[in-house]
């Protein structure tokens, strides 16, 4: 996996937190996932597609997933909450979205979050490229963020590619 993207990732966990959850993130050393199994109560997730194609996992025990969803929407929100998986999918449509910003050249989309509540779930697994767990801390607890990305076509170079009207 291409060093960039991690970096971007690294640089939007710690934006997107600061700015929306109003919390400092400590973020380690990224590591190369071991095993497919998750220890997260709550993950958000998201797809990406064109020319880097993989995913985004926000990992959470249930504890900090709700300090982080009730500090984002300013209200109290536990896992039962009707509007508390719609936080957490915002959380992990900001960080993939935000990091995007990073795949400079790279025509890349995100997916519409998921987010799986439920102990020991399953999350998804990448054919293309292992995941690499990005870890993460705040006042509020640990969570990590895990990334699978690859390359499926080279960036656009030097050229800046003309389009008609507004892309948007």
């Amino acid at each position: 996996m291409d060093v960039r993207f991690v970096n971007a990732f690294v640089g939007s966990i710690v934006n997107v937190f600061k700015t929306m959850v109003h919390a400092d993130v400590a973020v380690g050393k990224p590591v190369l996932k071991q095993d497919h199994g998750s220890a997260a109560d709550v993950s958000g997730i998201i797809g990406l597609s064109g020319d880097v194609q993989g995913c985004v996992v926000l990992s959470f025990p249930g504890p900090v997933a709700e300090q982080a969803a009730s500090k984002f929407a300013g209200t109290g929100l536990t896992t039962q909450h009707p509007d508390f998986t719609d936080a957490i999918g915002e959380l992990a449509n900001m960080v993939a979205g935000n990091a995007r910003k990073g795949f400079v050249g790279y025509n890349t989309k995100i997916s519409l979050p998921n987010v799986v509540v439920g102990s020991n779930h399953a999350e998804p697994q990448s054919k293309a490229s292992p995941f690499i767990i990005i870890p993460c801390e705040t006042e509020f607890g640990r969570f990590d963020v895990e990334i699978a990305l690859a390359t499926v076509s080279s960036p656009a170079g030097s050229a800046v590619r003309a389009t008609a009207g507004a892309d948007a």
